[in-house]
Order: C-alpha cells, then structure tokens, then sequence
C-alpha cells in the first residue's frame, strides 16, 4: 500500500533550497514531479514581488546554469533552471527510492509532500538522509487511502486557513474579511494565507468532483 509522508526541512539542509533562498519577498511551490537525477526539478514557481532581485540571486549561485522565466501571471513566475551537476542529495534520496513529490512549498523552511510505494521506500529514504545528515521533520504519515480521502489532501496549514476562512465568511460576496486580516490572526504573511487557500481549496475541489465523477460514471 503506497504511503504520503508529510515533511519539512530547512533550505538550508539542500542545495536547491539554499539556491533558492534569497531576501527577496518570493516565495517556491512545486508541482507534482517524479524527479530525476538526471534533471532536478527544473521547473518551479516562484509567488511574490521583488522577481528581479530573487533573478539576480538565483543567478549568482555557483549551482545554477541558467534561469528563464517562461511566463508571469498575476505576481506568480514559472521558471525554468538548469542545475550544476550532483547538486542535490535530497532530491536524489527522493528519486532513489522512486517516490513522487506530490506538493512542495518553502523559502527558509520547505515543506514536502511525498508519495512512496510502500513503508519500505519510506525507510529506504529515511536511512539516506540519516547517511547523508540530512536533516528533516517527519509531520505526518498515511498509509490508508480512506484516511488520506477524508483529509481531501489537506495539509494541517491548508485545514486550518480554510476553516479560519470560513468561519471569517472569507468565501462570502461581499467577503466578510480580507487575506491580510486572515494573515494577521494566523501570524503568518498574506502571501502564505493566499497560497494556503489556492491549494486547498484545489485539493478539496479534485477530491469532491473526482469522486462524484466515479459515481457517476459506476467506477470503484
């Protein structure tokens, strides 16, 4: 039975995330990804503002190639880079076992979502760390379809901005509170609360109409 792991870990504990890591207000979300070692996550989006001096830094880094902005939509920039070779032992632990990064977000602290195969792979990936003295917080483990069902996929930051956001009436028109005052009572930057709610609500929304399309259709 596959198994989602919930981690986090420090930039600083990865190259990509110390490549990444610059005073710039930007924040990095991954997509689903199978990596490779071959080609380390070369695509990724970056949410913020200051785009010309995280370019600037990120360029810099003796571990980046090269940088493109494939395109900007409203304060998000999907990148394409290009690594040094051997860069990444983290990543590389993830695709050394063949697991799937299913979400990954950060600047100073990253937070992963990855799917194994089984237990296993998951201890395969935790004795490759602890090799490596790669450090990392294991948040949370489900081993049961059901389980992780019920949850909708939520991290227990997206169940906790969501249910804050509605409780605020944020989903109402007019909205009965802004993303800057969500932010302020999570103690947390509005850009943060913005991400929270785009991925959560997106992950609640493929759950709901996945399932209901299963029904319709009669598949199990």
């Amino acid at each position: 039975m596959s198994v989602t792991a919930d981690l986090s870990i420090s930039g600083e504990e990865f190259v990509l995330g110390t490549a990444l890591l610059t005073d710039a207000d930007v924040h990095i979300e991954l997509e689903r990804v199978v990596p490779s070692s071959r080609q380390v996550l070369p695509f990724f989006w970056a949410i913020g503002s200051d785009f010309e001096t995280f370019e600037n830094d990120v360029r810099s880094n003796p571990n980046v190639q090269s940088l493109i902005a494939l395109d900007r939509v409203e304060g998000r920039v999907l990148y394409r880079v290009e690594w040094s070779e051997e860069v990444e032992s983290f990543i590389y632990g993830i695709a050394e076992v063949g697991a799937t990064i299913l979400e990954a977000t950060g600047d100073r602290v990253w937070r992963f979502r990855l799917r194994f195969h089984d237990h296993g792979a998951l201890s395969a990936f935790h004795d490759y760390c602890e090799v490596r003295d790669i450090g990392y917080t294991l948040d949370r483990v489900v081993t049961d379809l059901a389980e992780e069902r019920e949850e909708f996929g939520l991290t227990p930051e997206q169940r906790e901005t969501l249910m804050l956001a509605l409780e605020r009436d944020y989903f109402d028109v007019p909205r009965g509170v802004t993303l800057g005052e969500l932010a302020d009572e999570l103690g947390v930057t509005q850009q943060s609360v913005s991400e929270r709610v785009r991925r959560g609500t997106g992950s609640v929304l493929e759950a709901v109409l996945l399932e209901a399309n299963g029904r319709d259709t009669g598949s199990t």
